[in-house]
């Protein structure tokens, strides 16, 4: 079924979060973003660090509060709920957060961090040990790390530890925020592989946010890409790595490393020239265009709309 069919979980409309630095001065983390989720697939969210995708994960599950615009999750806007519905909102919207050695209270125990979302949702304690014990399995641990501290894992385990933690209240949506970014390149594709396999025992619904457009490609669904708080370019994964159509997208896609070398040699890099604008009070245009070789005098001048160039493949560029 095409997703223009169905009814999307999770709504962003014109979501945007600035922080006071001064006087008169706001950093736009986000700034005017809207896109929708569908109930089962895996939206990536790519871009540089500092675009403000994790500040845009954090203002969906309500750990920031947005300046201005909505997040509607199976149709109740986020901010307006009541004590009973904010609970009930907290147990299907769950996150994995990007640093498994920060994420994690050092003073509890694996049982006791896997085990809170439960006790605060009802859990009898006569099952509560079974129940994370289960969900240990489930992630490839084991019971006998129940009594062990997080300083006694490795990166790769604690992540386990994080993603059984998110598990644990059976959430329908999970934002994973840079989940393998922190961990070795051998330990990433079984973090990765994980997520998908209990998408498809589970019926999850994914948020990715990643700066690797090689594990994007592989996990996501459909892709939205960040530049400097603002979203430039949005498609289903496979339109938008083959008919790439924003020249920042074009460049980020040029930089993924090929494991072929004939392909390497005959692949194009395209360089991105200086460093990403100041979110400061950013100038009114587009905000692209100090890097952008393509620039004209209206990109200086007029800040581009989001607009659907092909079905479902939106693009805010003058020059597409």
């Amino acid at each position: 079924m095409n997703n223009n069919e169905k009814q999307p979980l999770v709504q962003v409309r014109d979501v945007c979060k600035y922080f006071k630095v001064g006087k008169k001065a706001y950093l736009k983390a986000v700034d005017h973003v809207s896109f929708d989720v569908f109930k089962g697939e895996t939206v990536g969210v790519v871009g540089e660090s500092g675009c403000g995708k994790s500040t845009l994960g954090r203002c969906m599950i309500r750990l920031y509060e947005p300046t201005a615009g909505e997040v509607i999750y199976d149709g109740k806007d986020i901010t307006k709920l009541s004590k009973e519905e904010q609970k009930q909102f907290c147990q299907k919207v769950q996150m994995i957060f990007q640093n498994p050695y920060a994420s994690l209270n050092s003073r509890m125990t694996v049982k006791e961090i896997v085990g809170e979302g439960l006790k605060q949702h009802g859990t009898p304690r006569k099952e509560l040990e079974e129940r994370v014990k289960t969900l240990l399995e489930t992630v490839g641990l084991n019971k006998d790390h129940m009594s062990r501290f997080p300083h006694e894992f490795s990166g790769g385990q604690r992540q386990r530890i994080g993603i059984a933690r998110a598990l644990s209240v059976e959430p329908d949506f999970i934002i994973c925020d840079e989940p393998i970014s922190a961990l070795d390149v051998s330990v990433q594709a079984q973090v990765i592989n994980m997520l998908k396999e209990l998408q498809e025992k589970r019926g999850l619904t994914y948020m990715f946010i990643a700066h690797d457009l090689s594990v994007v490609k592989y996990i996501s669904d459909r892709v939205v890409v960040m530049y400097l708080g603002t979203v430039v370019e949005t498609a289903e994964t496979e339109e938008l790595y083959g008919n790439t159509m924003h020249p920042y997208t074009k460049a980020l896609i040029s930089a993924i490393p090929e494991a072929d070398p004939d392909r390497a040699k005959a692949s194009q890099r395209i360089p991105i020239k200086g460093e990403i604008p100041s979110p400061i009070n950013p100038p009114e245009c587009c905000r692209f265009v100090e890097r952008c070789q393509y620039a004209t005098e209206r990109c200086h001048k007029e800040q581009p709309e989001l607009r659907e160039m092909t079905p479902g493949h939106y693009v805010a560029c003058h020059l597409v």
